[in-house]
């Protein structure tokens, strides 16, 4: 039996594409390994082709997530020097695996009056940056490149699987989801963009509070969110989606995080209503980092996210101001958020204002 090899550069190289898995009928999934890694890799090459990364530049950013991980792993690899922003949400896991990576951790630990976690993360980077002579900051919420970056998601999708009618992924930066939709419609422009977050983030219009879910849902106003992109928004809880992580491994052994359990959460309900279409759901993160929570029924219990029965269907509502503390959707119509009622009105973004600066 002959044996087909791939010869990869880097362990990142080989873990920044997904695979394409089918887990229905018309439904299919993209499942990373770690989605952060193409953007980080995209972001430190381009800026190394620009000069502006050069063997004295540190390396700076405000996360709590993935990406840090992401850019961790791409620095280590370059020999650059890191320096991470972060705060209490960070699990000790993942604190490990970025020092050891020889990151630098600068941990906040109390929220801002204004803009919680996030905004005290942009101080604090500020501040660093100030310090330090030479910085290149990634920018995964300004920067284009981001997004720019799943250019690469969208065609193998479309070569593999020909025209998607529907396109389902979780909405933190913005850039995925807006990323590869846009990239897509360049293919088939009819695709249409479903935007998966979390209560009372301010992404679509409610009010800023306190989120149990991460990966998804943000504080602050990302500049690399296009409202425009969006056909539908969906709203989840922790203990639906909690759910839902767990039906994707017992169905279909895909050990996910809880931003891939949102999403899969909202695509098979879309794919079983739309039989005849096509439908892609974006699954960024694998489930090690959650054995001690998502995946232990003791934990979610104590939590109360220990749900007998899983919802079917979301409830529907025309705006924001009406989005419970369920599973719920709007019909979003690729408007501007301006465009849309029942929004918080929009203030001026500290987020992309001054992470550059």
């Amino acid at each position: 039996m002959a044996v087909s090899m791939l010869m990869y550069q880097s362990v990142t190289e080989a873990q920044m594409m997904p695979r394409l898995i089918r887990l229905g009928p018309n439904l299919y999934g993209a499942v990373f390994t770690l989605m952060k890694l193409l953007p980080a890799h995209y972001i430190l090459d381009r800026a190394v082709r620009r000069g502006d990364l050069d063997d004295d530049t540190v390396i700076v950013e405000t996360t709590s997530g993935t990406f840090g991980l992401a850019l961790a792993m791409e620095a280590a690899l370059m020999g650059r020097r890191l320096v991470l922003v972060s705060d209490p949400a960070i699990d000790a896991n993942l604190h490990r695996r970025l020092t050891d990576l020889g990151a630098v951790v600068e941990m906040c630990p109390e929220p801002a009056p204004v803009g919680g976690f996030q905004e005290a993360r942009l101080r604090r980077l500020a501040e660093i940056r100030s310090e330090l002579p030479l910085t290149f900051c990634p920018e995964q919420y300004s920067n284009p490149d981001n997004p720019r970056s799943y250019g690469t998601v969208a065609e193998m999708i479309a070569h593999a699987l020909g025209p998607v009618d529907c396109l389902v992924g979780p909405v933190g930066s913005g850039g995925s989801m807006c990323g590869t939709a846009g990239a897509l419609r360049e293919f088939t422009p009819h695709t249409l963009a479903i935007g998966v977050d979390t209560h009372r983030s301010v992404l679509f219009g409610q009010q800023d509070g306190p989120r149990a879910l991460r990966g998804l849902g943000n504080s602050l106003w990302p500049a690399n969110l296009d409202h425009a992109a969006f056909d539908e928004v969906h709203w989840c809880s922790p203990a639906e989606v909690y759910g839902y992580t767990r039906k994707l491994h017992a169905t279909h052994a895909l050990f996910q995080g809880p931003t891939s359990g949102a999403a899969y959460l909202v695509a098979q309900w879309w794919a079983a209503r739309h039989p005849d279409a096509l439908c892609v759901v974006m699954l960024p993160d694998e489930g090690y980092r959650y054995q001690a929570t998502v995946y232990d029924d003791a934990w979610l219990a104590d939590h109360g996210h220990l749900l007998t029965d899983l919802p079917a269907e979301p409830a529907v509502v025309d705006s924001p101001a009406d989005v419970g503390d369920s599973w719920t959707r709007i019909a979003w119509g690729r408007r501007r958020y301006e465009d849309v009622p029942g929004t918080v009105p929009r203030t001026a973004d500290p987020l992309s204002e001054r992470v550059a600066s």
